[in-house]
Order: structure tokens, then C-alpha cells, then sequence
């Protein structure tokens, strides 16, 4: 029998996606709580993590409320399907360059700066 969470989490994304035929949630419970594994088709990862993460931060907000009406920690593990069409991270970018020191002004000698 499928639980509340399990039920909640696939239709969430089940409507977020464009392949939603591909959507499989597993669930397993141990002594840390509830454990969703979440498998999507790769070209749905995009949508599923938002920018910067913040669908998968909402989806995981939403599953933590679902847990407390059932008196259970409920995670959420999004699992990165072979072939997603996330690219590499950027490099974080490199400090610039200092600039070689000028050579002395004769006007600003003068002027005393």
C-alpha cells in the first residue's frame, strides 16, 4: 500500500514534469524516518530541481509538512538519472589579475599626493 507522502510527491511531480509516465518514487522507512527516493527522466531534472534548487527546496518543505500530519520525518533523495542534461558546474571565477604598478606622475609629485 502506498503511503500519504509517497502519493503526495508523485502527483507534485508528476504535474511539473514533461514526461510524467517516467515518475517513480520509492519509499523506505528506518530508524532516521521516511526516505523517498525520487527518479525522474533526464530531461525532467531541470524542472524538478529549479534554479539554484528551489523547487526541490519547496518539494522537500511540502513533504516535511506531510510528515508531521503523520508523525514521521519524511526525506526526499533526488536521484541524477544517467544522461540528465545538466551541465558541469562553473568554475567559480578566478580573482583578476593585479595590475603592475605605474610608473611614477611628475605632475602628481608636484602636486603632492
Amino acid at each position: 500500500m502506498e503511503e500519504k507522502d509517497q502519493v503526495f510527491l508523485e502527483y507534485l511531480v508528476k504535474n511539473i514534469v514533461d514526461h510524467p509516465e517516467s515518475v517513480q518514487v520509492e519509499r523506505k522507512v528506518d530508524e532516521m524516518g521516511v526516505l523517498l527516493t525520487l527518479k525522474v527522466h533526464p530531461e525532467d531534472m531541470g524542472q524538478v530541481v529549479g534554479r539554484q534548487g528551489a523547487t526541490a527546496r519547496s518539494i522537500r518543505t511540502l513533504l516535511r509538512i506531510v510528515g508531521i500530519k503523520s508523525n514521521a520525518r519524511v526525506n526526499l533523495k533526488i536521484e541524477e538519472p544517467e544522461g540528465s542534461t545538466r551541465g558541469p558546474r562553473a568554475a567559480a571565477p578566478e580573482a583578476p589579475a593585479v595590475a603592475p604598478a605605474e610608473e611614477p606622475d611628475p605632475i602628481a609629485d608636484e602636486i603632492k599626493l
